[in-house]
């Protein structure tokens, strides 16, 4: 049997690469990928993104730009431990609706009945956050050259995943 597999891309498509896991996940979906892997571009949905993640997975992907302070365009696979998701009954943890934050996001999950397993979180340093001086919406240039690399990223993890499946 086939591992599910989510694969979600976050960002907002008006603050330059901040647009990266939509990006990504709106590739991903042009290309196809096998019927165990569900993708979505969640864009700035946290709250849909909750909701998809009380779904049972046996891996989740989040693909988002990720601040690491290394060289803009740096494509980073992260795993996300338990430990980095905060307790869901701690006050503090409040998901803003204009934006979304993945940790937070989980913790909401976690806290509406998420059986959250292994997450990857595959980000890319970005080099533009903010489009509002220029007018323009898309990724940089810098970032642009990371997409290859990024979507060959995530399906070699689902190639890893799955073909670990098979030979179980």
């Amino acid at each position: 049997m086939s591992p599910r597999i989510l694969a979600a891309g976050i960002g907002n498509i008006f603050h330059g690469d901040d647009a990266f896991g939509v990006r990504i996940a709106q590739t991903l979906a042009e290309r196809g990928t096998p019927e165990h892997v569900r993708v979505l571009d969640i864009g700035i949905r946290a709250i849909d993104l909750a909701f998809a993640l009380l779904e049972p997975y046996d891996l989740v992907i989040l693909i988002d730009a990720v601040q690491r302070g290394g060289q803009p365009g740096t494509v980073y696979t992260i795993q996300i431990e338990p430990a980095d998701i905060p307790d869901p009954c701690n006050e503090g943890v409040v998901v803003n609706s204009h934006s979304l934050d993945p940790v937070r996001v989980l913790a909401l999950a976690k806290s509406m009945g998420a059986q959250l397993g292994p997450i990857l979180l595959v980000g890319c340093e970005p080099d533009i956050l903010d489009r509002s001086d220029t007018g323009r919406i898309g990724l940089s240039e810098t970032v642009e050259a990371s997409v290859k690399l990024a979507i060959d990223t995530v399906e070699n993890l689902l190639h890893q995943l799955t073909d670990h499946a098979v030979t179980q």
